[in-house]
């Protein structure tokens, strides 16, 4: 007998008759014990029944290596846990998934040993030797996913921890890359592989006293040095060099260059070392001297200086050459040949006291010892204005003459051997540096790439010369492999000074002691690591009897007992002295489905690592740590139960009750899910007292709004669709309600109400007193009216006035509907759930309204504000003894505003203590929807089939038909007929963006109108709801106008905001429009000016007449009518431009928020027909290197030469000379000054503006044009340098000809005062 999972994925006893019914586990398994088995998978099909240890004899086997040797761990371990050897469990029992899954494990090494090889698998197995093939798999770049980029991009399976527990087969240990920091691991290995340098530092002692060893770069290298050739490991950190540096974690993630970062650490290096034996170190190895002369030719007079240097750049490619140099010979005797100063470069000799040719030069005159050559691959493109590249061949010798290049005779000793080729793969923009190092104990070549060290060969050496196998001609870097040598390194070969290096017995007292530090510390990471190899981490729940829910990580030992475990889980959720230990208890969680798997009854002594089906980076389930009174049991959870939350509806109150968890069996029928439930109703508090079982109707919620009545008593839950946690209503009350069809029952109504209220945040308007009195606020029709306010008497009514005249209304109402109704009775909000999710009072409609009056009701003021409760959390709802109930009042044409300009009404503010119960009641009939059907329509599912098909578009909604009015041709509210549920309440939570005297609550029904929601507002805002905006808030706080009146909420979520704007809400046929002035001759061409509301069927010339005020209001601009121009905007482009008597939808296109341009003319207009084309026109002057000003152009017709007759009347040109190009991109066409001579099209040969190549047929188009006989201005080459550095900025900040944006370069720099000020103003 097995446990095996059950398609619920409960663990349920299953017996295996034979093994071809048993399940397989397909396994597959990486070797990442060395970097040429990192890549390969090793797959296995095993029946679950495999017990651990047989899968190590299977992996053993198929690999080729001993048992025994190895681990096998999680392929997605952080902490690679191994699976454990000697265990009798089976791969099930172990987390492995069968049924084809794929489950990955990884082969690891042993105590950080390597596995031994078995002797028999010899020839497929071997992995101690490297053949060719091998080794050119590993130089250059590893491979990462199929990608290649920059160091940052490490992706590849093989960086992971346990890689980096063994060490290389060649002996040497790696450097892990922290993110970005190839560059310098490559220079530390460089510098590591020279005895000098070694043994030199090796030499230093580092005194505590007088430093902090986190902030002494010689200290931190030196113990790098110590790891690099005592520890065991693959590879070992860089933090603790970086940190010396003063670098933090970001630091990691910038890339430098490598020839930089050398200069800086040596200067560093110096700083340190002052006053001591290594001060002058670095120049005694790397520093060499040079002659820059300059020599008269007229009288040999020779002026000159001495310089030092630490590297020799060597350019690739000559400024303006197409041929690269071959060598670094070729490119040694170009960095001493001399340049000759003539023409206006001529020296002044000091002895000839004039201006003469001369000769400008440098020679050597010192080599170090350690001598260092740059190659300058990266280089500035002046043409694209960008940083590049040159991937050319450049070859160098391993060994390297350098006598003809020195200018002194008595140095004999000038051959120079390499052994450190540093090499960068990748672009300008990014890449990847290694380095490919000599020993100069074996004279064996190595690939020391981050963490990966390999043996290499010459041909791997001569592959990093660059550039291909072809010509070197101009183009050939273009196709050559962007992997070559950045920087090379030679030693002098003197054996008077070649040095060898220092054995560990050789050492240093000081260095001995730091090696012995070492190794106890790698001791002791290790005796941790193998702690955290056998340690469970699993996530811990806990419901706080005062704090609620909490959530922690459990770390316990597998050896643990359930007992200990628990013991740890209460100190660690803070329990002591909240409740007793005895009264806690572990089980199995699922917190995706808050799903109580199992508990674990008499196992109390069982450890942890075998409750747990061993130790994993990850589990597929939680731990719960329950909590009961002492004067209670624990209900024991057993495998294959399901848990339901179980909500008890009450009918006659209209409430839903907070849920009850009840576990059931799936094989259980509906008529036992209901004994039960009245069970434990019985025996619960909580529960509702007389739950019948014969008349109780169960509910199941299968997924968000699916509602299904479970009425088949003999059918299952499994059946029925039960799965791990579910969440069912349950009601038992009079038979009536039974009778009816269940989408009509008054039970689905509510807990479609349920499911479909919204709760949001609504932002009042801000209070501007004096404004009062302009306001209409829930006027009744007819005689009942209360007129307008008039603000010029001092008993002016107060909002909170009309509100307590409208509460009193309502409350003698409300007694004449109770008096009619016979089946209405009001209850009170305060029986409503404290569950601050859930909203489910519903009120009735009204029978008789009084169809001559209606009332927008507020909430009750001082009177009712007593009775308003507020749940815990500032979220609960309001309570009232009187049922509100209204009518949604009618208006009439003559009473709805049709003043086009934008009203500055603004609002006074309702007090935050107010709360209403708000409907829009029809008749008795059926409930209508916001598309018109009736409820009768709607099936048992809460996805309201009201919405299918219509398309919902909020706030940018642009539809040819306009924005929708609240009101039908007959002036009737389209909301009037819908009953759907609304409720406000008190805004009490702290939120700093607002203001809780003027924000409201608002629980609404989300298949509400927008139209209906406004006017439900009405009360609260204080003016009619065509007096006010609509703005939706994002999460990022950006504000869009809901302005399509006839859709619904339904695009709302809980929680979302609501800003109210005063202004003039929009009706049908009328759009919000921008508008923007164009300023073509200014640098941002684009400013925006305001918001105003065009209408369909208005002309152009109207819409300017209702625009002009506006403008000189708010933009300060006085402007005259016959000098203003509409015109169409598309982004920051210019268009058609609209004439006088266009009207809107019949001759121009318009839509919701629709952007325009509007221009101010020198001149009355001159546009007057369609026929009209206006072209924006802007001169070339080659002379000068400049643009003149844009001018605009009307021509009769698309005809060139109509074009060129206009332009040479503004210009002056003669009509033979003219020549036309067309602007490229959008307005206003920036073209660089260097460019536009010969990169327009210029005088293109057709007659007609609007075909190939011109395509000129709209309004807007920019044209340059130019004299043709007028000869470029000659630039020097300086002054052209100058220009491009200027049309580069200018261009940049205009956003024109940029193809991308450069990820800004940090400056490399290390701090040796332990770290840089940080700027309060940095980002």
């Amino acid at each position: 007998m097995e446990m095996v999972p059950s398609e619920e994925n409960q663990f349920v006893p299953k017996e295996i008759h034979n093994a071809a019914e048993e399940p397989r586990v397909l396994c597959i398994i990486q070797d990442i014990t060395s970097a040429k088995t990192v890549n390969e998978r090793l797959t296995l099909n095993l029946p679950a029944s495999t017990s651990l240890p047989k899968l190590y004899e299977d992996v053993a086997h198929k690999a080729g290596y001993v048992n025994g040797t190895f681990d096998l761990a999680w392929g997605n371990a952080l902490d690679m846990a191994p699976l454990e050897r000697s265990s009798d469990m089976t791969l099930s029992d172990s987390g492995f998934e069968p049924g084809g899954k794929r489950n990955f494990l990884q082969l690891t090494d042993k105590d950080g040993e390597q596995p031994q090889i078995a002797s028999d698998e010899s020839g497929t197995a071997d992995s101690s030797g490297l053949d060719d093939s091998s080794q050119e798999r590993l130089i250059g770049p590893l491979p990462r996913d199929g990608s290649t980029g920059g160091s940052g991009d490490y992706s590849s399976p093989s960086y992971s921890y346990s890689s980096i527990l063994n060490k290389s087969e060649t002996g040497y240990v790696g450097l892990v890359n922290q993110a970005m920091t190839c560059y310098l691991n490559s220079l530390l290995q460089t510098l590591f592989m020279t005895p000098e340098f070694r043994n030199a530092l090796y030499n230093w002692e580092f005194e505590e006293s007088e430093e902090d060893p986190v902030t002494s770069i010689p200290y931190q290298l030196q113990r790098l040095f110590v790891l690099l050739q005592t520890s065991k490991k693959r590879a070992i950190e860089t933090t603790d060099v970086t940190r010396s540096f003063g670098w933090d974690s970001s630091e990691a993630w910038q890339q430098h260059d490598v020839q930089e970062l050398c200069r800086v650490m040596f200067d560093a290096l110096e700083q340190k070392w002052k006053q001591t034996e290594q001060a002058d170190l670095i120049n005694q190895l790397y520093q060499g001297k040079l002659k820059d002369y300059v020599r008269c030719l007229e009288c040999g007079y020779e002026s000159w200086r001495i310089d030092t240097y630490l590297d020799i750049p060597l350019v690739i490619r000559p400024f303006g050459a197409s041929q690269a140099y071959g060598s670094v010979v070729e490119a040694l005797q170009a960095f001493i040949q001399p340049e000759t100063l003539d023409g206006p470069n001529q020296y002044f000799c000091e002895r000839c006291k004039k201006k003469c040719d001369a000769r400008k030069g440098l020679r050597f005159l010192h080599f170090p010892y350690l001598l260092t050559l740059q190659l300058k691959r990266f280089d500035f493109d002046y043409t694209t204005m960008h940083r590049i590249k040159l991937n050319d061949r450049m070859t160098f010798p391993e060994e390297l003459d350098m006598s003809p290049f020195i200018d002194v005779e008595d140095e004999s000793l000038l051959t120079f051997e390499l052994f450190s080729v540093m090499v960068h793969s990748g672009s300008a923009a990014g890449g990847h540096y290694y380095a490919c190092i000599k020993s100069f104990s074996d004279g064996q070549w190595y690939s020391f790439n981050d963490q990966h060290v390999s043996k290499i060969t010459q041909d791997d050496i001569r592959k990093t010369h660059g550039g291909s196998s072809g010509s070197r001609g101009y183009f050939s870097g273009a196709f050559a492999s962007s992997t070559n040598a950045y920087m090379l390194i030679y030693r002098l070969k003197d054996p008077s000074r070649n040095a060898k290096f220092s054995a560990v017995e050789d050492f240093p007292e000081h260095i001995k002691s730091l090696v012995q530090k070492e190794k106890e510390s790698e001791e002791q990471e290790k005796r941790q690591r193998e702690i955290e190899r056998n340690t469970c981490k699993i996530k811990l729940f806990c419901v706080h009897p005062v704090k609620m829910m909490m959530e922690s990580k459990l770390e316990v030992h597998k050896d643990k007992t359930l007992r200990e475990a628990t013991e740890m889980a209460y100190k660690l959720m803070e329990l002591d002295g909240v409740v007793p230990l005895d009264c806690c208890r572990l089980v199995k969680y699922d917190e995706f489905h808050e799903y109580l798997e199992r508990s674990y009854e008499g196992e109390e002594e069982t450890p942890m690592g075998l409750l747990l089906g061993g130790i994993k980076s990850s589990y597929m389930f939680d731990l719960l740590l329950e909590t009961r009174r002492p004067d209670q049991v624990f209900q024991p959870y057993k495998p294959g139960e399901v848990m339901v939350k179980v909500h008890v509806v009450d009918l006659k109150s209209e409430t839903i009750a907070t849920p009850i968890s009840v576990r059931a069996y799936l094989n259980q029928t509906i008529t036992e899910f209901k004994q039960l439930i009245a069970q434990v109703a019985k025996s619960s508090q909580s529960f509702a007292t007389g739950l019948s079982a014969e008349s109780m109707r169960v509910v199941l919620e299968r997924c968000y709004n699916d509602l299904r009545l479970l009425y088949v008593p003999s059918k299952t839950l499994k059946a029925e669709g039960f799965f791990r946690s579910n969440k069912v209503f349950v009601e038992s009350s009079e038979l009536t309600d039974h009778q009816v069809p269940f989408t009509d029952s008054l039970l689905w109504k509510l807990l479609d109400r349920h499911g479909n209220t919204i709760r949001l945040l609504v932002l009042l308007p801000e209070q501007s007193p004096g404004t009062l009195a302009n306001r209409t606020l829930c006027q009744k029709v007819g005689e009942d009216s209360d007129g307008p306010f008039d603000g010029s008497k001092g008993n002016r009514k107060t909002v909170e006035a009309i509100l307590e005249e409208s509460t009193e209304k309502l409350k003698n109402l409300s007694l004449q509907q109770q008096q009619q109704q016979q089946q209405g009775s009001s209850t009170s909000d305060s029986q409503k759930s404290s569950d601050t999710s859930d909203f489910e009072h519903i009120e009735s409609p009204t029978q008789d309204a009084d169809s001559n009056s209606s009332l927008c009701v507020a909430a009750d003021n001082r009177e009712l504000e007593n009775r308003i409760r507020a749940t815990p959390g500032g979220s609960g709802g309001a309570s009232s003894d009187i049922e509100t109930q209204f009518v949604c009042e009618e208006r009439s044409d003559s009473e709805v505003n049709n003043d086009r300009s934008t009203s500055s009404v603004d609002s006074d503010i309702l007090s935050s203590s107010h709360s209403s119960d708000t409907l829009c009641n029809a008749d008795s009939g059926p409930i209508q929807l916001a598309n018109g059907l009736d409820s009768h329509s709607i099936t048992s599912s809460r996805r309201s089939k009201a919405h299918e098909g219509k398309k919902e578009t909020w706030d940018t909604a642009e539809e040819d038909s306009g924005t929708d009015s609240e009101y039908d041709d007959n002036g009737k509210s389209k909301a009037e007929a819908q009953y759907l549920y609304f409720r406000t309440e008190p805004y009490s939570q702290d939120e700093a963006s607002w203001d809780t005297q003027k924000c409201l609550v608002v629980h609404v029904d989300k298949r509400i109108t927008l139209a209906a929601f406004k006017q439900n507002l009405e009360p609260y805002v204080g003016v009619p709801s065509t007096q006010f905006k609509v703005f939706r808030v994002y999460a990022n706080n950006q504000e869009f106008e809901s302005v399509r009146l006839n859709e619904t909420l339904s695009s709302f979520s809980d929680d979302n905001k609501i800003t109210i704007r005063l202004g003039r809400a929009l009706k049908k046929g009328e759009y919000r429009v921008k508008v923007y002035q164009l300023l073509v001759n200014e640098p941002e061409p684009c400013k925006f000016l305001v918001d105003t509301v065009f209408g369909k069927g208005m002309t152009v010339r109207q819409s300017k007449e209702e625009l002009l005020p506006q403008l000189k209001e708010q933009c300060k601009l006085d402007l005259s009518i016959d000098r203003v121009r509409l015109r169409k905007k598309t982004w920051k482009n210019p268009g058609t431009v609209f004439l006088d008597y266009h009207v809107y939808e019949e001759d121009i296109s318009i839509s919701s928020n629709w952007e325009v341009f509007m221009e101010v003319l020198d001149d009355p207009e001159k546009m007057k027909s369609m026929s009209h084309l206006a072209i924006l026109t802007r001169r070339w002057n080659p002379a000068t290197m400049k643009l003149g000003p844009f001018q605009e152009v009307i021509l009769d017709s698309s005809s060139v030469e109509e074009l060129k007759e206009k332009l040479s009347e503004i210009s002056g040109i003669p009509l033979d000379n003219l020549e036309f190009a067309k602007g490229r991109g959008t307005f206003p066409c920036d073209i660089s000054v260097l460019e536009i001579h010969q990169d327009l099209d210029w005088n293109p040969k057709v007659s007609t503006l609007n075909v190939w190549p011109l395509y000129i047929c709209d309004d807007g188009a920019v044209v340059f044009y130019r004299d043709s006989t007028e000869e470029p201005l000659e630039l020097s080459e300086d002054e052209r340098n100058e220009l491009m550095k200027k049309e580069s900025s200018r261009l940049l900040k205009t956003g024109h000809r940029v193809s991308y944006s450069p990820r800004k370069e940090k400056a490399l720099k290390i701090y040796l005062d332990g770290g840089p000020l940080k700027d309060p103003g940095q980002d």
